[in-house]
């Protein structure tokens, strides 16, 4: 990899589950095949404790999903909350995910705790507002997409100064921004369609005992490409951003 190639770091903040893994690999795996392959890009583990030195030693910052919760507030956690605190004072380009979604608004005066309607999981439409369609990210996109979606806590206000981008009927912060170059969402757009279902296979004794149809869920899910394609936006607004 060329060294002017811009440098993106993946956080990552867990693991998936023993059996996906085995099958689809781990998370950071998953982003590294959706990432631009322009990017010259590391992973640093920060559930073990792994943190760069300087946000500003980075053009690009992707934080992962984990089986871990925010509100847990563990202290890997809350260092690396500390860590994008910074790289969003320093307008490094970040973009969080699932886990790195929340952490992001809980790093930012946002709260973070359990859905008070529950779990959300398999493919969900997501709805963008309006004002997305200014957005350095998700302008152009449709106003109305498909996404994979596994989470049992959400961002419960958004951080000060926060733009609300997207939502559904369950979630009501799917997407948002902070200042120019920070994002947040819910939805997995590393995730394929066979990861997941493998997801909602695992969670299927836990669905049915939320009196969730899982084999009816597992029968919904459905490719979500315009999702997919969000990190080939952040690939390319790292790369413009870089290059100018």
């Amino acid at each position: 990899m060329n060294q002017l190639n811009p440098k993106v770091v993946i956080l990552k903040t867990g693991s998936t589950y023993p059996a996906i893994k085995e099958q689809f690999g781990d998370f950071d795996e998953w982003f590294l095949k959706r990432l631009s392959p322009g990017l010259n890009i590391s992973v640093f583990n920060a559930e073990a404790g792994e943190l760069p030195e300087q946000p500003t030693d980075w053009d690009g910052i992707v934080v992962t999903g984990s089986p871990a919760m925010v509100s847990d507030r563990e202290p890997w956690s809350e260092k690396a909350a500390d860590w994008l605190a910074q790289a969003v004072d320093q307008s490094v380009p970040t973009l969080g995910v699932c886990y790195g979604h929340q952490l992001l608004a809980h790093a930012l005066g946002g709260e973070v705790g359990y859905h008070p309607k529950g779990r959300e999981s398999g493919t969900q439409r997501i709805e963008l507002l309006a004002r997305a369609q200014d957005d350095p990210l998700f302008g152009g996109m449709p106003g109305t997409f498909k996404a994979q979606l596994t989470h049992k806590q959400s961002v419960l206000s958004l951080p000060p100064g926060a733009v609300l981008l997207g939502y559904n009927e369950h979630e009501p912060h799917q997407a948002f921004r902070v200042g120019k170059c920070t994002w947040g969402v819910q939805f997995h757009p590393e995730f394929s369609d066979a990861i997941m279902r493998a997801y909602l296979h695992v969670q299927t004794p836990d669905l049915e005992g939320e009196g969730r149809d899982s084999q009816a869920m597992i029968d919904a899910v459905n490719n979500a490409p315009e999702a997919s394609r969000l990190l080939e936006r952040f690939s390319a607004l790292v790369i413009e951003n870089k290059t100018g």
